[in-house]
């Protein structure tokens, strides 16, 4: 069994908060083990419960259709929540129920090692974004710790507010020209010429 299977393996018994008590199943992710793109959304529904995998309900049929849209097949991304388990109603997970998962998603980041994270909703977008609104910076990239992380609506907007759906649609289908963008922010310009003919320190920022 490889790490990364390890890892489901101890979320599918975990006991961390109190939303094991209510589970059917956890969900861990799924997705290529070594997978360049990983979508992070907020937690699992009652489709996911059901069936332990996430993004199998409504809102995951329509985030393989803006996948599509992006160019991208479902089987080529890795797909995970911030928290592993469904929240009762599914309402927002609590920060307690975040702070027991991180440390799962931390070693899924780690092992993985993803060019891109995308984040789906303002819970995962939080871990990258403080104190941000998905309403100003959704479709918006930057680089952290050496990889791209791009905010994006949650595709459960789209089936709450209508007007949304547009707008979600339109990212997706910038995705691949805003990481490569963001992908030539990260190249290092090249060295200015000092007035001795020496190059200046590189700088990727």
């Amino acid at each position: 069994m490889n790490e990364l299977a390890q890892i489901a393996q101890q979320i599918r018994v975990c006991t961390r908060c109190g939303l094991a008590s209510g589970r059917t199943h956890a969900v861990p992710g799924e997705g290529p083990a070594h997978a360049e793109i990983m979508l992070i959304g907020e937690g699992p529904g009652f489709h996911e419960d059901q069936q332990g995998r996430p993004f199998v309900g409504p809102s995951g049929q329509f985030l393989t259709e803006l996948l599509e849209q992006a160019g991208y097949r479902r089987d080529q991304v890795f797909i995970t929540n911030v928290v592993k388990c469904r929240p009762p109603g599914n309402r927002d997970p609590l920060p307690e129920e975040i702070e027991a998962c991180a440390h799962y998603l931390d070693q899924q980041i780690a092992l993985i090692n993803p060019k891109v994270i995308i984040t789906l909703g303002r819970y995962s977008m939080a871990r990258w974004f403080p104190g941000q609104k998905i309403s100003a910076i959704h479709g918006k990239a930057k680089c952290v710790d050496g990889r791209i992380v791009v905010a994006m609506f949650h595709p459960a907007a789209a089936l709450h507010q209508r007007a949304l759906r547009g707008l979600i649609e339109e990212d997706f289908r910038r995705l691949p020209e805003i990481i490569k963008a963001a992908q030539a922010d990260m190249q290092p310009s090249p060295p200015k010429k000092t007035s001795d003919g020496a190059g200046e320190q590189l700088s990727l920022f």
